[in-house]
């Protein structure tokens, strides 16, 4: 995995803006499957990674993705493509299961820490009628999975062809080194079980399943990006709000899957990205970066991807002040935001890079988004903000290297 040697690199987190001839072959491809073998869709998927891996490198970008193309996004607002598309590659799962924000919340005994349900989440229960008003997160899935025999990983044929894709992007543009995203366990298993004992038997098995995707990824040469915002997000999910000390642990459980799942990987060919969740909302019971660096920083990959640059987490910063990134290791902080329309200014941009250069050395820091820019903001501002970052890291740069 590249470092700043140099210069201050740049990256982003994953998903962003489909053309919208895309984005209408997808809705077509989510009401027929078959379309997805379709020559002509597959033609036009192809030249939409080409275009987007040039774009970025035209911007700046030095470590591009592939736009999380592959993964189908019928839609132009959409918060879940990242998620939902192992839903196709996994097998064991019926798709006709309860929608997301349906069924009764769960609670756990006095001091358990359980998960509840996405509808019953504290921060969208605290600003409900906000969250009713709320139009911008595009229409849900009608259904969603349940797990109702063992996990298998179907999705061969799938991966294969993101990869193929994505590696002849990197090439037309003369791209020395990409990324590619994939969720992690805890992540990907946040739907019902009826076949497996517990939730993490079934989260385990998950992981196993998904570790051929993993694998394939890190295999083709690129560098395997893990989505995995259950790490974060999952303390907003647990009602009464939990201990920190007990979040801890019940989140420990879910690296230790993740870690299972990528065990003998080479290290320095994976990052891992944590966030709040991508909602447009006010965030108000997040959980503080304090209380789960620790956590992070225990999976074994070499970089970490986090939000940073949003008004609810930008000040988060000055923990690197006190924690101490081990030897060899990356950070990604999120300076440009997914959260808000408006485009930072290269020189704010430039600031919240010193602040971690500043602690954790200039040669550790790359400079990313706070989440994927795809489906959360117009596509015209999705890429204004990945110039901004792009002209950002340049003024960093030149501080750094003068």
């Amino acid at each position: 995995m590249r470092m700043s040697r140099d210069h201050i690199l740049t990256t982003q987190v994953g998903s962003l803006p489909r053309p919208d001839e895309l984005i209408e072959a997808n809705r077509g491809r989510e009401a027929n499957p078959t379309v997805a073998n379709d020559q002509r869709f597959q033609e036009l998927l192809q030249a939409a990674v080409v275009d987007v891996v040039r774009r970025q490198k035209a911007i700046g970008i030095d470590v591009p993705g592939d736009g999380e193309f592959g993964k189908a996004m019928g839609h132009k607002v959409n918060y879940r493509a990242w998620w939902s598309y192992c839903f196709n590659r996994l097998g064991g799962l019926d798709l006709a299961g309860p929608g997301l924000y349906e069924g009764p919340p769960k609670r756990g005994h006095p001091g358990e820490v359980v998960l509840t349900s996405f509808a019953d989440r504290r921060d969208r229960t605290k600003f409900l009628p906000v969250y009713k008003d709320e139009v911008t997160t595009g229409p849900g899935m009608a259904h969603w999975p349940v797990c109702t025999g063992p996990v298998f990983y179907k999705g061969r044929e799938a991966i294969k062809a993101d990869i193929d894709n994505f590696k002849a992007a990197l090439k037309a543009s003369g791209v020395e080194e990409g990324f590619m995203t994939a969720v992690a366990p805890a992540s990907a298993a946040r739907f019902k079980n009826v076949h497996y004992k517990t939730d993490e038997e079934f989260m385990y098995a998950v992981g196993e399943a998904m570790r051929e995707e993993y694998k394939a990824i890190i295999d083709a040469g690129l560098i395997l990006q893990l989505d995995d915002p259950a790490i974060a997000e999952n303390w907003d999910m647990i009602n009464p709000e939990p201990s920190v000390e007990g979040y801890q642990k019940f989140t420990m459980a879910r690296i230790e899957a993740l870690n299972h799942a990528i065990r003998g990987l080479p290290d320095d060919r994976i990052r891992f990205h944590l966030c709040w969740g991508s909602w447009h909302g006010p965030h108000t019971t997040d959980i503080p970066m304090r209380d789960i660096v620790g956590v992070m920083l225990a999976v074994k990959c070499q970089a970490y991807s986090f939000e940073a640059g949003n008004v609810r987490h930008e000040h988060e910063w000055t923990v690197w002040e006190d924690v101490k990134l081990p030897d060899g290791k990356l950070i990604l902080p999120g300076v440009v935001s997914h959260a808000t329309n408006v485009v930072e200014h290269p020189e704010l941009v430039a600031q919240r890079i010193l602040r971690f250069t500043k602690n954790v050395g200039r040669e550790r820091v790359i400079a990313s988004t706070d989440c994927g820019l795809g489906g959360r903001v117009h596509p015209m501002i999705a890429w204004a903000k990945l110039e901004a970052l792009s002209q950002g890291a340049a003024l960093a740069s030149r501080e750094l290297w003068r």
